[in-house]
């Protein structure tokens, strides 16, 4: 979450910034420009400092500040030029990334008697937003303030500059006054929010833990700037509240827009189809991203894909991953799984196997039911004095001794069959047959 903040903050101010330190305020407006040169601006003091403009713009740092320190000391200027002398001092400090610079020089432009009030009102703005640049946000705030103190209808700009601030200050509260004073303003000039406001309000209400109000914001997000990491989000919001319903609706859409290429928002996606009941879905989904290599084939992975194709009854194909599973990690539980799995495709042998398996790895959770399986196992493969002892074994748990009374039972009248049926003929009987077929040739 921290990474996340710090990112949406970083973009949040640069959108700030950029926009406001694009020039110097005596650059502005040419029709401004002429009309202050005529009544508080030399000729010569204009032109050098378009010869400093240029300089700077040219990115020769060094002869724009000789000029500037040249201008600083000329005798007779009017207070509004020694202000645009340190203006354009400041947005040189700017560009060079000499931001405490910047200030102190921004600082001088506002200790200038009778400042205009565009030129006032820029001024604060801007150093507001170099205060954020230094992560001062108590002396932004502070500036800002001035600002809005400054101006009867303050923008939705300015007004987001103060939330910032407050923000950062994790005056969670307060903040979102302006911030959602500044949105709303929008709205009602029919305009759209911008995405970085709302990301700002977003965050905030995650930081309250006010889900059902970021819910709005994110699907704001979603219906003005339409990017698949604001669905995202928004499945994750829905996970938050326990509608899990919604976040697989999200997911999926995710995933079929191919949005979903990592091993755990996969593995997250086969785990809310099990959830909901979806056990194909979600083998289908895994198998396919194992076999690209999306989804390590690990233990983990292929034990949810196996009780994914079982208990979507699909036996068969459960059989392999169970293998590989259970030979990966030895437990015993899963070559009791393995097992069922042949019990239900009547593959006797392997059932037998496994179980043996199982109980020879140990840790079993119903080693009586284990026993049962294997009875039956043995049972079917006419194995059935081992068939006996492993339902007499069963039968020792009372858990299942009904059950394994039952097939001992059962195999006790296969045993008496058995043994009936290989019992021999009395001797006297051949000769019984021939006296009675001679009988019946004298008899024709």
């Amino acid at each position: 979450m921290d990474r996340f903040k710090t990112s949406l903050i970083g973009a949040v101010l640069s959108g700030f910034l950029l926009a406001g330190l694009s020039g110097p305020a005596w650059a502005q407006d040419e029709k401004e420009r002429k009309t202050k040169e005529t009544v508080a601006m030399s000729q010569q003091v204009y032109e050098k400092l378009a010869e400093i403009q240029e300089a700077i713009e040219g990115k020769d740092y060094a002869s724009a500040q000789r000029a500037i320190d040249e201008l600083k000391v000329r005798k007779g200027l009017s207070d509004y030029e020694r202000a645009q002398i340190y203006n354009i001092n400041a947005y040189s400090y700017y560009l060079q990334e000499r931001y405490a610079d910047a200030i102190k020089a921004y600082d001088q432009v506002l200790a200038q008697p009778g400042l205009p009030e565009a030129l006032l009102l820029s001024t604060l703005k801007t150093k507001a937003q170099l205060h954020f640049t230094q992560e001062d946000y108590e002396s932004a705030l502070k500036v800002v303030r001035q600002l809005l103190a400054a101006i009867p209808e303050p923008s939705a700009d300015v007004l987001m500059i103060e939330g910032q601030a407050l923000f950062q200050l994790t005056r969670y509260d307060e903040a979102l006054v302006p911030i959602k004073t500044a949105i709303d303003m929008y709205r009602g000039q029919g305009q759209t929010p911008k995405e970085n406001w709302l990301l700002l309000l977003r965050v905030i209400y995650f930081e309250q833990k006010e889900y059902e109000l970021m819910i709005d914001v994110v699907k704001e997000l979603v219906a003005y700037y339409p990017k698949d990491t604001y669905i995202l989000t928004l499945a994750g919001i829905y996970s938050e509240l326990g509608d899990t319903k919604k976040q697989l609706a999200l997911t999926e859409v995710l995933y079929e827009k191919g949005m979903l290429n990592t091993a755990a928002h996969i593995t997250n996606l086969a785990n809310l189809y099990l959830l909901h009941g979806l056990p194909y879905k979600a083998a289908v989904v895994l198998d396919k991203e194992m076999k690209a290599n999306i989804v390590e084939s690990n233990e983990r992975n292929l034990r949810l894909l196996s009780q994914a194709w079982y208990q979507a009854r699909e036996d068969e194909k459960a059989i392999p991953p169970l293998e590989r599973a259970a030979q990966l990690t030895g437990d015993g539980e899963l070559y009791i799984r393995l097992a069922q799995a042949h019990l239900n495709l009547e593959n006797w042998n392997e059932a037998s196997s496994a179980v043996e398996k199982a109980q020879k790895a140990g840790g079993l959770k119903r080693n009586d039911t284990a026993n049962i399986m294997l009875g039956m196992a043995l049972f079917n493969q006419k194995r059935l004095e081992q068939a006996r002892r492993a339902f007499e074994r069963a039968a020792s748990d009372s858990r299942s001794k009904r059950a394994a009374s039952q097939w001992i039972a059962y195999v006790d009248s296969e045993l008496k069959r058995r043994e009936l049926m290989n019992q021999a003929l009395p001797e006297s009987a051949p000769r019984e047959r021939d006296e009675l077929l001679n009988v019946i040739e004298d008899q024709g």
